[in-house]
């Protein structure tokens, strides 16, 4: 168990393209995502809308302008995004697949994981503008999993190197999240795993024998608004 507690960084809507996933979060919220830019490293791109309360939503898909990475350089994409299962579901929009939980200082991420590198998949340093952090990747780009189970139910970590958060760059939009939901077939496996990292308290989960989804709900100007 934890001692220091996590907090919700942001939600991450994966798409083909980027214009897709914003018009997807345009429809959805009412407001598009904009901004944002590339990450070399992962050879992905994205869009961000601002949250209440120091969160934001990440559209994310592959960067159809990233130079092609010698032979034998190139590294899985983050988020599943080169997962066959992940791309065909793609194929019929976008979606809420994931979701992102802050380390806040003065814990250290990097030296947490190699505490517990069974339970943390690998930090990976990462740039995107003037903005650097270290993220949790598991080495396949694959979500991160607990004891087989995962699905993007379980967040990836992240720790900011930079004071200003990308949440205090983005225009005020006046939506708040609500709550944010997650059904699994697993759900005991995925609690334990909340409990021990100190995040159970950022996501309601709940049992499922179908297949495992989020869904964030959203206070919106023009009134409660759902994301899956």
């Amino acid at each position: 168990m934890t001692v220091h507690s996590l907090r919700l960084d942001h939600l991450v809507v994966s798409a083909r393209t980027l214009d897709e996933g914003t018009q997807y979060v345009a429809d959805a919220l009412g407001v598009a995502p904009s901004g944002g830019g590339s990450h070399p490293l992962m050879r992905t791109c994205n869009r961000l809308l601002n949250l209440w309360d120091g969160v934001y939503l990440e559209v994310i898909a592959i960067d159809p302008d990233a130079p092609e990475p010698a032979a034998g350089a190139a590294r899985p994409r983050l988020f599943a995004l080169d997962d066959l299962a992940v791309a065909a579901r793609l194929a019929n929009g976008p979606y809420l697949s994931h979701w992102v939980a802050r380390v806040e200082r003065p814990k250290n991420l990097m030296r947490w994981q190699a505490q517990y590198p069974e339970r943390i998949a690998p930090v990976v340093p990462m740039t995107r503008g003037d903005f650097t952090w270290g993220l949790s990747v598991p080495d396949d780009g694959a979500f991160p999993s607990w004891q087989h189970a995962g699905d993007g139910i379980l967040p990836t970590l992240i720790q900011w190197d930079n004071a200003l958060h990308p949440s205090a760059r983005l225009p005020e939009t006046g939506i708040a999240l609500k709550t944010l939901s997650a059904v699994h077939r697993e759900a005991d496996l995925i609690a334990a795993q909340l409990d021990w990292l100190g995040a159970a308290h950022l996501i309601k989960l709940a049992g499922t024998d179908g297949a495992p989804a989020l869904v964030a709900e959203f206070e919106t100007p023009d009134g409660m608004r759902t994301l899956k």
